[in-house]
């Protein structure tokens, strides 16, 4: 039986995972249901993405009882209420990265989820693609060592649109592309918290930051080097370096499909290249068909009965809350909630 999705917020990012949704196996995954705080809006992505049922309000699709499980792709200020709302409701929800603005809020999202023993998750789809379910293999199996160094880019001229510049509504550069370098890193160091989060950067006027340079410290002198910007552009690579080799993750490394694996003990450098469907509509963003890797993930854990996925856990996604909340207070990059030190 198919999972029935509804989707909260009819803006780009969820038009990407609708078109994520439609490279899947339709037997297995359909939307029932699309909300957008304007009808006019919901009805225009239902009749683009062929959806039954157009809401113009949250709670509209918060109380349809023919829904399984809620996307939210919300601006990021409104991702706390909504998640609050849904889960109140005893909805399944996986909700788009930033899943708040700080720990305090997370905390709070991930204990209500436990209280309602639902399905939660905050959808970083990086971690479902081929390409990091190899890195994952390659390094949890010892290939080529152990992880000492790594080093990720995101530099992106995001600051055209107006809202990623707006304090109040979860703007600036670390929401929006630095966590995809950071998650990485964790991931790359088995999601453990690094003893020391150090940034340089610099803010903008409204006073959200626009880049920055994070470097995370690991016990047994292990490292990682991540450089984010909202106002450049770079190559967006990643090499991750263990003591007998190299992982490369070729650009865009928050949604790659090519990798290389470098063996120094006997020089043998071999790729990875992994081919990403064409969906019925086109996506606004980089390799966004591959949003279907979490969908169908999420389909399989909620089969299982599982509340989490053990690739995105409530535990990752407060430690990756508590890391961006250091890098944003380091650069001056304040919200109401956060825990700076006195």
């Amino acid at each position: 039986m198919a999972l029935r999705w509804g989707i909260c917020s009819a803006g780009k990012i969820s038009h990407d995972f609708a078109c994520g949704l439609s490279t899947l196996d339709s037997s297995l995954h359909t939307i029932g249901a699309v909300a957008a705080r304007s009808l006019e809006n919901a009805k225009e992505f239902a009749e683009l993405h062929k959806i039954p049922t157009a809401y113009g309000s949250y709670e509209e699709l918060a109380a349809d009882d023919n829904i399984d499980v809620i996307y939210i792709g919300s601006v990021n200020s409104a991702h706390r209420d909504l998640c609050l709302l849904f889960l109140n409701h005893n909805r399944n929800v996986i909700c788009e990265k930033p899943l708040s603005l700080n720990v305090k809020q997370a905390n709070e999202i991930i204990s209500l989820a436990k209280r309602k023993d639902v399905f939660f998750m905050e959808a970083v789809w990086s971690r479902f693609f081929p390409v990091y379910e190899k890195v994952r293999e390659i390094i949890s199996g010892g290939q080529i060592g152990e992880v000492k160094l790594m080093r990720a880019n995101f530099v992106e001229p995001i600051f055209r649109k107006g809202w990623r510049m707006k304090k109040e509504l979860g703007g600036g550069a670390a929401y929006d592309i630095g966590i995809y370098p950071l998650q990485l890193a964790l991931m790359a160091f088995n999601d453990e918290e690094p003893t020391s989060v150090t940034v340089s950067g610099h803010l903008m006027e409204g006073g959200v930051d626009e880049c920055g340079n994070i470097t995370l410290l690991y016990p047994g002198n292990r490292m990682a080097a991540l450089l984010y910007s909202g106002l450049c552009t770079l190559t967006n690579d990643a090499e991750i370096a263990c003591t007998n080799g190299l992982i490369k993750i070729y650009s865009p490394c928050w949604c790659p499909t090519q990798m290389d694996v470098t063996n120094l003990e006997t020089g043998k450098t071999d790729n990875f290249h992994f081919t990403l469907p064409t969906p019925r509509v086109s996506p606004n963003f980089d390799n966004s068909e591959g949003l279907r890797y979490e969908a169908e993930a999420v389909r399989q854990a909620i089969k299982e009965g599982k509340k989490e996925h053990a690739l995105m856990s409530h535990k990752t996604s407060l430690l990756l809350a508590s890391t961006l909340e250091k890098v944003r207070n380091s650069l001056g990059y304040v919200v109401e909630g956060d825990s700076v030190p006195k």
